[in-house]
Parts: structure tokens; sequence; C-alpha cells
């Protein structure tokens, strides 16, 4: 993780080795990211029965997420050529992955709840929508703006010349960034709500006409789905509701940051890849096509290894063996004849 001298210097009332412990919780929690993230994307990659729409959207996100936590890895780079790349990628990658969570929440909706079969023809608006999206906004960011450390990351601030208020930076940063996140998070709890109410009526009327053996297993598996669904939601509100809490602190109260919600702020935000990837990613489906794919590999393997140990037993020729010499029963004893 690059770390210049130049940074390492008190900002607000975070020392020194506060900043440095913040720049280490990055750099592991984004790992995990990444791993997570990564490993979902050569799913998609090895597995072709997974290569449906409904995962390719979840592909997409796992992309972003994993761009997101690559260039989050670097931290807290030197002004300079570094220092916009990491802020304002780290941004755009970030916007795009809560925006592609609402192309998923969206699908869901208009297939379970309005019945539609198109979701598959709107894949080139999804793109539209969430690239254009991340990079208008991340455009706005870098509009009269230079780079400079805000928190453990650049974010977008005057230089020294013109230098802007950080009312300002508040504002810029705040519009950019969360507002189209908290919109991403209500617009995912209201569809996720409808899509749940609609499953819960559609179970009940199945369960009214069917025999009680099928209710059961179909209560039990709708209740799966609309457990996991609940929860997705809730992997934005948790990855950066103490981040929105520090922004509105340093609105409040700038150059006094609380180093425990920094903490939390700093962790939580970059585990958001390792989240997503274990919610939407590991699902059924790709459980299953990973124990297939073991399951060949082994049988694969087992079908190699037998011939070899039987042809290991073999006694060599011209050898002659007997009980006393050999007295337990081998897979040759049984195969010689």
């Amino acid at each position: 993780m690059a770390m210049a001298k130049s940074t390492v210097t008190v900002t607000g009332n975070l020392t020194a080795h506060d900043r440095q412990i913040l720049a280490a919780v990055n750099g592991v929690a984004s790992s995990l990211s990444l791993v997570g993230s990564g490993f979902i994307v050569l799913c998609y990659l090895l597995f072709k029965e997974l290569r449906k729409f409904s995962f390719k959207l979840v592909f997409y996100l796992a992309v972003s997420d994993m761009l997101c936590s690559f260039f989050s890895i670097i931290g807290d780079p030197s002004q300079g050529f570094f220092c916009y790349a990491q802020g304002y990628t780290t941004h755009f990658f970030c916007v795009a992955s809560f925006l592609w969570t609402t192309t998923i929440a969206f699908t869901l909706h208009r297939t379970v709840v309005r019945h539609k079969t198109d979701v598959e023809d709107l894949e080139s608006m999804f793109h539209l929508y969430v690239w254009g999206t991340s990079l208008v906004m991340t455009v706005l960011r870098s509009i009269g703006n230079g780079h400079g450390h805000l928190g453990v990351w650049c974010w977008s601030q005057r230089g020294q010349t013109g230098k802007a208020s950080t009312e300002d930076v508040f504002v810029v940063h705040f519009i950019t960034f969360y507002v189209p996140l908290w919109g991403a998070i209500l617009f995912n709890g209201f569809t996720y709500f409808q899509v749940i109410r609609m499953l819960n009526n559609a179970t009940r009327m199945a369960v009214g006409m069917s025999e009680r053996g099928y209710q059961l297993d179909s209560r039990v598996d709708s209740m799966k789905a609309l457990n996991r669904w609940g929860y997705y939601p809730l992997i934005l509100i948790g990855s950066w509701a103490f981040g929105t809490i520090n922004r509105i602190h340093d609105f409040i109260e700038p150059g006094h940051q609380i180093f425990w919600l920094s903490f939390l702020d700093v962790g939580m935000a970059a585990l958001m890849g390792l989240f997503n990837s274990i919610a939407y990613g590991l699902n059924s489906s790709v459980r299953r096509a990973i124990y297939e794919r073991l399951d060949l590999v082994l049988a694969r393997e087992a079908q190699k290894m037998v011939p070899w140990l039987i042809e290991n037993q073999r006694p060599a020729a011209g050898k002659r063996t007997s009980f006393l010499e050999n007295p337990r029963p081998t897979l040759a004893t049984y195969f010689h004849h």
C-alpha cells in the first residue's frame, strides 16, 4: 500500500498512527472484497450454466465491486496522478456497484410483480443507466475541484489557491455519492417489499389449494427466498450507514474526526464487495455448479487412480509370492485372474 511521507501527518485530530490504522483496515477489508467479487467473476467465466441474464447482472455487480476494491487498496497515495486515479476510479466503480443492485431489484420486480418477460431486452438500457450515471456523478465531482486528502482516500477539494470550504466539499461529495446511494437504498427497499408481499400472497394461495405435504415444502422454499431477498437492501445500509454519519459529523464539526466512527466507516464501506458476493453470488445455482464440477473432477481422478493402484499391487514378473510373504489380500488378489 503506497503511502507517501507527506501524508503521514495529523489530519484534523487524527494522528499519523490513526491514519495508518485506517489505511491498514481499508487494505485488509478491500482485499477480502476483491477476493469475494473476483470469485464470482471467475465462476461466471468458468461455468456456462450460470450465464443466464439474472446472473449476468450479478456478474456486472461483481466486476464493479472488484474494481472498486482494487483501486481502494491503493489507500492514501501521494498527491499527483495516483491521487486523481485512486479518488475518481473508486468513486466511479462504487457508484456503479450500488446502481447495479437497483437493476437486479428492478428485474426481479418486473418479473415477479408485473409478470413481464422482456427484461433481457433492457440490458443495453441498464448499461447506459449504470455507467452513464456513474460517469456523470464522477465528472460533477471533478468540476472546479483539484485533488487532495480527505480522510483515508483522495477526495475532491480545491488546491491551496482559492481553496474550497469544507461546506463546498461536503455538498459536492454528498450530491455526487450519498444522494444516489440512499436513492438506491430506498428504491431497493421499496421494490423488495413489493416482491416479498407478492410472493407471500402467492404462497398462501398455493398452500390453500395444494396437499399438506406439498404445502410444507413450498412454504419452506418460499421463506428461504424471502429471507434472502430481505437482506439485500440491508447490505448497502450496513456498508454505508457509518460513512453517512461520519460525513454529516464532519460537516457539523469540521476538523474533529472521531476515530472509532472513521474506523467503522472505512471498514464497513470496504467490505461492501464481500457482502455483495456472498448475498448475490453464492446462491444455490453457483453452489450446484461448483459441486457438480468437483464431482466430475473427483470422479475423473478416481478413474485414473484405480488402474494405478491395481498396477502397483501386481507382483513383479517371475517373482513367487505366498500368503506368508503377503498375508493380507490386496486388490491384485481379486483382479489377477
